[in-house]
């Protein structure tokens, strides 16, 4: 009998560098760094219950949800797609579809991310502890709501406007009407924007039988109802500033969102979708970080100047 081949251990470097590439690809797929778009608006949240800057365990807490929800959300509408997504020319590539992630390792993201949104949301105290699994079913039942309504739209903007509404509740203990116009121009501004990045599917939505206010309305309709969103949203953040007794600075931010938003469907007007990414992911990024630093600033303003000399 011949002599037996050694065995080959596996390379600890090659192992390393092949567990860094998964997480990586986890994180690409889920598009972590977008996690921009809502967090603002949840700080604002704590900032205007707490009138000021609320204690920094809460912040870490609120951060450490947004993140878990965001995660779980994410991963698990990429579990849900992870077919859909296979057969659209614009979506193939992605991390599931394309094989570059397993199943079993998106099922183990989102489970982590649900496991730290709901430790976070006992943290924060016994309201948002309370209301974790209506804002699960929120957030996670959004993508699958393409299969049977076109206002899926609405549908994520629910589940973004949690953010700011659960960052109130977690500061103050209770829903207030500041947090509900807040929150609304949220829901408003995420459907409209999400009517947009809806446009490059309407063609294939049709083709498949999915759900979207484009593959329903068409260009022209999908367009006018974006637009009336966005209205909504600013007349919403108006009344939240009217609500706070906001001054110049708070409206200098307002007035710099509106600016932003009328940008962005612009960008986009007639159709035209070849600045979708300017008009969809950089502008939206900066939308609530801008309307944000607008309350901060206004409120560190406020104590500098009627602090004692």
């Amino acid at each position: 009998m011949g002599e037996a081949s050694p065995r080959q251990e596996p390379d600890p470097a090659s192992t390393g560098r092949s567990s860094f590439n998964q997480a990586r690809e986890l994180l690409d797929m889920i598009k972590f760094e977008h996690t921009v778009f809502a967090l603002p608006f949840a700080f604002l949240g704590a900032l205007g219950a707490a009138q000021g800057i609320p204690p920094l365990r809460t912040i870490l807490w609120i951060l450490a949800a947004m993140v878990g929800a965001r995660t779980a959300a994410m991963t698990f509408n990429r579990l849900v797609d992870a077919d859909v997504d296979a057969e659209n020319p614009r979506t193939a590539s992605r991390a599931l579809p394309a094989g570059r992630v397993s199943r079993a390792g998106a099922m183990t993201l989102m489970g982590a991310g649900i496991v730290l949104f709901g430790v976070a949301a006992g943290a924060l105290g016994p309201l948002t502890w309370i209301l974790s699994p209506l804002a699960l079913v929120i957030i996670l039942g959004y993508s699958l709501c393409k299969r049977f309504t076109s206002w899926a739209h609405l549908a994520l903007g629910l589940a973004l406007s949690g953010a700011p509404l659960g960052a109130w509740i977690a500061v103050s203990g209770r829903i207030e009407a500041p947090a509900l116009w807040l929150s609304g121009g949220v829901l408003a501004w995420t459907a409209g924007f999400d009517i947009l990045y809806a446009l490059q599917d309407q063609d294939y939505d049709r083709s498949k039988g999915l759900h979207s206010v484009p593959a329903r309305l068409g260009t022209g309709g999908a367009l006018a109802l974006s637009r009336a969103f966005h209205l909504l949203a600013l007349a919403a953040w108006a009344m939240f500033n009217v609500q706070m007794g906001s001054h110049v600075v708070a409206w200098a931010g307002w007035a710099t969102v509106a600016t932003m938003l009328a940008r962005e469907q612009w960008l986009v007007r007639g159709g035209d979708l070849s600045r979708i990414d300017q008009a969809f992911f950089t502008l939206n990024s900066l939308v609530g970080l801008v309307f944000f630093l607008g309350h901060v600033l206004e409120w560190w303003l406020s104590r500098s100047l009627l602090a004692p000399i």
